[in-house]
C-alpha cells in the first residue's frame, strides 16, 4: 500500500520556529514531503479552505492523505510514533518527559523574548533595540534553565541529539544573533545545533525581502 504524500504547510517567510521544528524532524527522519507556504500577512491561514484543513488555522500543519494535524509538538510526536526508526526524542521515559516539558515551556513562556526578539533576528538578520527589564528577566530565566539542563557542557540536552536541542537553540539564538549577552558555553551549544544539515536546510531557504 502506497504511503500518502506528506505536505507541510509553513509560513511564507520561513520564520516560524515551530514550522522549522517539524521541517527538521521530517528531514532527520528521511521522509519525503512537499512544503506548501501560507501567507500569514494576508490572513491566508484564515481562509475557508485552510480552515477546513487545519483545525487551529495555524502553521505548521501536516497533511497526510485525509489526515491533517497542526501544533508542532503534536506533529513531531506523531511522526516519532509512526516513524520510530530514526528517533528525534529520547528513548528513556523520564528523559522523554523532560524533553516534552522543555518543548512546552519554550512554546508557552518567555513571551517577552519572543516579542522583543522576533525570529526575523534569527532568520533575516534583523537587529532589535535593547531588551526591556521584563525581557531581561525572561532572558535570565532562559539562560539559567539552559545552564541547569546543560550542566557540564554536554553536546546535547539528553546525551544524543533530539529535536528539543533545535527548539532551545532557536530561543537562545534570538538573543545571540542580536548581540545580547549570553554565556559562551550557551553560544557554543547553539552554534553546534545550527550546523546540523537539517537545520541548515531550513536556515538557507530563500526568504522574501523584508
Amino acid at each position: 500500500m502506497t504511503q500518502p504524500q506528506l505536505r507541510l504547510y509553513v509560513d511564507a517567510q520561513y520564520t516560524s520556529p515551530y514550522a522549522m521544528s517539524v521541517f527538521v524532524t521530517l528531514r532527520e527522519k528521511g521522509l519525503a514531503f512537499d512544503t506548501v507556504t501560507v501567507d500569514l500577512d494576508t490572513a491566508q491561514h484564515q481562509t475557508t479552505d485552510f480552515a477546513r484543513l487545519s483545525l487551529t488555522q495555524r502553521v505548521p500543519t501536516l497533511e497526510e492523505g485525509d489526515f491533517a494535524l497542526s501544533e508542532s509538538s503534536a506533529i513531531t510526536e506523531y511522526l516519532e510514533e509512526i516513524h520510530p526508526e530514526t528517533a528525534v526524542y529520547p528513548a528513556d521515559p523520564k528523559q522523554r518527559a523532560r524533553a516534552r516539558q522543555v518543548q512546552a515551556w519554550l512554546r508557552s513562556d518567555l513571551l517577552a523574548i519572543r516579542q522583543e526578539r522576533s525570529t526575523l533576528v534569527v532568520f533575516c538578520g534583523q537587529k532589535m533595540p535593547p531588551l526591556s527589564p521584563v525581557a531581561q528577566a525572561a532572558a535570565q530565566k532562559l539562560i539559567a534553565a539552559a545552564q541547569a539542563l546543560l550542566a557540564g557542557n554536554p553536546d546535547y540536552l539528553f546525551g544524543t541529539w533530539s529535536i528539543v536541542d533545535v527548539d532551545l537553540a532557536v530561543m537562545l539564538n534570538r538573543l545571540i544573533l542580536n548581540g545580547d549577552s549570553v554565556p559562551a558555553e550557551m553560544v557554543v551549544y547553539a552554534q553546534r545545533q545550527w550546523q546540523r544539515p537539517s537545520v541548515q536546510a531550513w536556515v538557507n531557504l530563500p526568504r522574501p525581502a523584508l
